[in-house]
């Protein structure tokens, strides 16, 4: 029986996934497998039992990667389910930058007891008059399953669409519209596009890529879209922007005490996958993700280790190990089992980094005394039975 521990509520059409194989706990160091969307786990006690981490949603700064894979836990998140969700919000953020509906609809609002309210309308309308975004230029920096999306729909909506993406996928390349015109330099997006929107992940190479050299580069009153990550905007090289008019509306999904409530920035409390569609997505894939490991050994959409795919195990058992990325780790493995006298039938191996995942199908059951063999070997954090 494996058990599994929610941090967070997990939609129930995911959950409902799980076999009788399956209990869900609330004692986090009792749990096989975990399953997480906001709460922070980087202060918690990580037991030698836990073997997987599945985040329903894409970010994962929440979790402790490198902590997680020096202790053999599989970290998953599930890109691309709350993909259509952030996708529709960006176009109403488009929007929001284009006419000053926020503007229109408070003064509405504040003037809702004026007998004469429709009359007044004809006179106040122009303070909130904008711009249709057919036409202009929309730049996407970062072309996966979002950038890619809101890049089609762009087009689809009368718009010029550059994208930038020097890590684009295979996949979301064969995804994206013919019509949308790839740049090879992030500055060709600064310098042309009247809407620039950002979708690349957190990482220390894009940590603050908005900020004052870029746009040094941009036209005057551009308009910056971030539903991506706060830290990809530096605060205070924006609001200098604002003021000075080079940027004439920032939204952001990402509200601090900084930035919100600075004129002509639109901040939405964090709604980008904020939907029933995304929760239920999120949820589904986390699980399937999770199920697979447990039961396959298999690892697709993990953030700290390889991808790999063994499919199902039709041989007499199946071990999986979580080891480091050095040389004659194969070797020793092999020679482990035929040290028992175990054939090894199929094995697959494949690396990330500074870590590395293997699977080995065998001729015979394996015991406790091969894996506590195994995990002895230098370079080992984690070895165990699959089947």
């Amino acid at each position: 029986m494996y058990k599994i521990n929610c941090l967070n509520p997990i939609a129930a059409c995911g959950m409902d996934l799980f076999s009788d194989s399956y209990e869900v706990t609330d004692d986090f160091a009792q749990a096989d497998a975990v399953l997480v969307r906001s709460a922070a786990m980087h202060e918690l006690e990580l037991s030698d039992k836990l073997l997987a981490v599945g985040r329903a949603g894409a970010g994962v700064n929440n979790i402790p990667l490198d902590k997680c894979a020096e202790k053999g836990i599989v970290v998953f998140n599930t890109p691309g389910a709350n993909a259509n969700g952030v996708k529709e919000l960006v176009i109403a953020g488009l929007l929001l930058a284009s006419r000053d509906l926020m503007g229109g609809y408070s003064w509405v609002k504040e003037n809702a007891s004026d007998e004469n309210i429709a009359k007044a309308v004809e006179k106040q309308k122009s303070k909130y008059a904008g711009c249709e975004i057919k036409g202009k230029k929309l730049g996407v920096i970062g072309l996966g399953a979002i950038g890619a999306m809101v890049a089609n729909i762009g087009f689809r909506l009368g718009m010029e669409v550059y994208g930038y993406d020097p890590y684009v996928s295979v996949d979301a390349a064969w995804k994206l519209s013919s019509h949308v015109k790839h740049v090879t330099n992030v500055e060709d997006i600064y310098r042309d596009c009247d809407y620039i929107t950002v979708h690349v992940p957190a990482l220390d190479s894009t940590k603050g890529m908005i900020n004052k050299d870029a746009f040094a580069v941009m036209k005057d009153g551009v308009k910056i879209l971030n539903f991506a990550r706060d830290i990809l905007v530096n605060d205070d090289d924006m609001i200098e922007a604002l003021a000075s008019g080079k940027v004439s509306k920032y939204v952001t999904d990402f509200p601090n005490a900084k930035i919100a409530g600075v004129d002509n920035v639109i901040t939405l409390p964090h709604l980008g996958a904020s939907t029933a569609e995304s929760e239920d997505n999120c949820a589904i894939m986390a699980v399937q993700e999770i199920m697979d490991f447990v039961e396959n050994g298999n690892i697709k959409n993990s953030v700290n280790y390889p991808a790999i795919d063994a499919g199902v195990c039709n041989a007499a058992s199946r071990v999986a190990v979580c080891h480091k990325n050095i040389p004659n780790m194969i070797t020793q493995f092999t020679g482990a089992f035929s040290s028992k006298g175990i054939n090894v039938s199929d094995m697959v191996s494949k690396s990330k980094g500074d870590w590395a995942y293997s699977i080995f199908d065998i001729s015979e059951k394996a015991d406790q005394t091969t894996i506590d063999m195994i995990n002895t070997i230098d370079g080992v954090v984690k070895a165990r039975i699959v089947k």
